[in-house]
């Protein structure tokens, strides 16, 4: 179902007052996006498989330590499968190798015009 007209007004102002107020919030989330780190994802899970195993053969043996390293050695592997990329934990620090200076700069200043536009408009509600 579509937003009515003054629906997406307000939704708009409403990003635009989260991308003026909470800038490093929303840089955060940006920069968190999209980034997957496939070696320690197989890494994760092949461990996660052999702490499987090892708790079968834990089972057969009727050992419970064997069964306790293997569950041990599964929780390892998915931790190390799920943790995100080191490269996700860090707030992007400028533009990307694959842009410009220019692209990073005009979008600088789209976000300084509506940065000024909205501030205008605060100053005209009050």
């Amino acid at each position: 179902m579509p937003l009515s007209e003054q629906e997406q007004k307000l939704l708009d102002e409403m990003e635009r007052s989260l991308y003026h107020n909470d800038a490093d919030f929303v840089s955060a989330v940006n920069a968190s996006r999209g980034r997957v780190n496939y070696g320690a994802l197989v890494l994760g899970i092949l461990l996660a498989i052999a702490g499987l195993v090892v708790v079968i053969v834990g089972v057969i043996t009727h050992l419970p330590i064997v069964g306790l390293v293997g569950f041990v050695g599964m929780f390892a592997g998915v931790l190390l499968a799920l943790r995100p990329s080191s490269t996700a934990s860090r707030p992007a620090s400028g533009p990307r190798t694959g842009s410009s200076p220019s692209a990073a700069a005009s979008k600088t200043n789209l976000m300084d015009k509506l940065n000024d536009r909205w501030d205008k408009r605060q100053d005209r509600e009050e």
